[in-house]
């Protein structure tokens, strides 16, 4: 009995010491949005991974310049015949019968050989081409990284939204539940004393059991917003976060109307950029294609030694070695290809006409989104002022009929069209904001004019 007593109080020192040890893991993260926008730019794995790209790019950058350059490479070769080849000779010229042959071997048994080789490119079209597009192949990946930020700025701003307008979901039915509960407990009382039926009594309980519903749902929710939250910011979900911003302050923060009358050239937006550069990528591959019909020439300059022995002496220092050094030029002249060049060219022509006519889509189209994205954020500046202008009128319409409704002057019926009415409107209040905040991110995004910083 005491040795199981002592091996169940050792499991719960184990499981606890496991807990506290997670508890300890867990970190918990305090963010304004501004504050939450810079640590998502960096943090998030889509912006890790486009970071990675850029790098990635420079590397490949001085890959192809290096081509060009000198290339040294060195080589040492052993050889030991375990059985030498035979060569057969006319035995006459050592004194034999005309017409045989004498066996013999040439060369020693071992052989040691050290070679070290320069190449030098000294012209290649193709190699002048992959000069030109190195700047272009940089650009994509850090045009491309720039579009990440963006969208990753897009994606906090609206999870940090939905967080806030779930928190604020869940205080007014927390409270609405609070102040029905108490109506319904009221109602519950004058029933008992015969002052009402029991169609009100219902009635108000159909109502309260309607929102009780709806603020789990809402608590639920609250919990999905924030693990979106930390995937956006690109933190483990189950880490802590506190916002100190609010909803209100927000909404007021980005209800900015000189914005609906802001211009960019098209040609700074990250969308047309990353099409030019979509664009410059495809002419690139005709020049490239063009460039392959021109003739190319090397040159290299190999120099070693060679060592032979009967025995493995080559590490000794009266080892014998003998020099040699070659010099020689390469001229490679492509003539004929059956057409195969050709239309290798004409496909890269085909496929540069195409990023033309994808250039200039996307140039209407980002003005497309440009104006819908304002029309957007102006709509949605209306509806927030009639958002507030319908929740003063749904709450002193509830309040009327809530006086109404005890006074036995309206039905109960009548007070749960105005409750409902009332939680619509508070919803639509909390949507309203949140609308003003994406619409206003969206927007920005399209007029950023943002380039990558190379201090990144």
């Amino acid at each position: 009995m005491r040795n199981k007593t002592l091996k169940i109080l050792s499991f719960l020192i184990l499981a606890s010491t496991g807990i506290f040890a997670q508890e300890d893991s867990l970190k918990t993260y305090r963010f304004s949005l501004q504050k939450a926008i810079e640590f998502g730019i960096t943090n998030n794995y889509q912006s890790q991974i486009a970071q990675k790209d850029v790098d990635i790019a420079l590397k490949q950058k001085w890959e192809i310049i290096s081509q060009g350059l000198p290339q040294i490479s060195g080589s040492v070769d052993y050889q030991n015949y375990l059985q030498q080849p035979v060569t057969l000779l006319p035995a006459e010229i050592t004194g034999g019968e005309p017409g045989t042959f004498t066996p013999v071997t040439f060369g020693t048994q071992q052989s040691m050989n050290a070679t070290g080789t320069w190449n030098q490119l000294i012209f290649d079209g193709s190699y002048i081409v992959g000069i030109q597009s190195v700047k272009t192949l940089l650009q994509i990946s850090k045009n491309a990284k720039t579009k990440t930020d963006l969208e990753i700025k897009k994606a906090v701003i609206s999870a940090y939204g939905n967080v806030l307008l779930a928190e604020e979901s869940v205080d007014i039915l927390e409270k609405n539940v609070e102040t029905l509960q108490k109506n319904y407990n009221d109602t519950q009382k004058i029933y008992e004393n015969g002052l009402t039926e029991q169609e009100d009594v219902e009635q108000l309980e159909i109502t309260l059991l309607g929102l009780k519903n709806n603020l789990s749902r809402n608590e639920r929710m609250r919990d999905i917003a924030y693990e979106m939250l930390n995937l956006s910011l690109g933190i483990p979900v189950d880490n802590n976060v506190t916002l100190t911003d609010d909803l209100d302050e927000l909404a007021m923060k980005y209800y900015d109307i000189s914005l609906l009358r802001e211009e960019i050239p098209v040609e700074e937006n990250i969308d047309y950029r990353i099409a030019k550069n979509s664009a410059e990528s495809a002419q690139i591959q005709v020049r490239l294609q063009k460039a392959k019909a021109l003739p190319t020439l090397s040159g290299f300059v190999n120099y070693g030694y060679q060592g032979f022995s009967e025995k493995f002496t080559f590490l000794n220092n009266d080892q014998e070695y003998f020099g040699q050094s070659i010099l020689g030029v390469s001229l490679n002249i492509p003539i004929f290809s059956s057409g195969m060049r050709s239309s290798r060219t004409q496909q890269r022509e085909l496929e540069y006409e195409q990023a033309m006519l994808d250039l200039e889509r996307t140039e209407n189209e980002v003005k497309r989104q440009i104006n819908m994205a304002k029309s957007e954020y102006e709509f949605s500046l209306e509806n927030y002022q009639n958002a507030i202008r319908n929740l003063e009128l749904a709450e002193r319409i509830e309040n009327k009929n809530q006086i109404k409704f005890f006074e036995g002057i309206a039905s109960s019926f009548e007070l749960s069209e105005a409750q409902r009415q009332l939680y619509s409107s508070q919803q639509d209040y909390l949507q309203s904001m949140l609308n003003v905040i994406t619409a206003k991110a969206e927007l920005d995004n399209l007029l950023d004019t943002r380039t990558y910083n190379d201090e990144q």
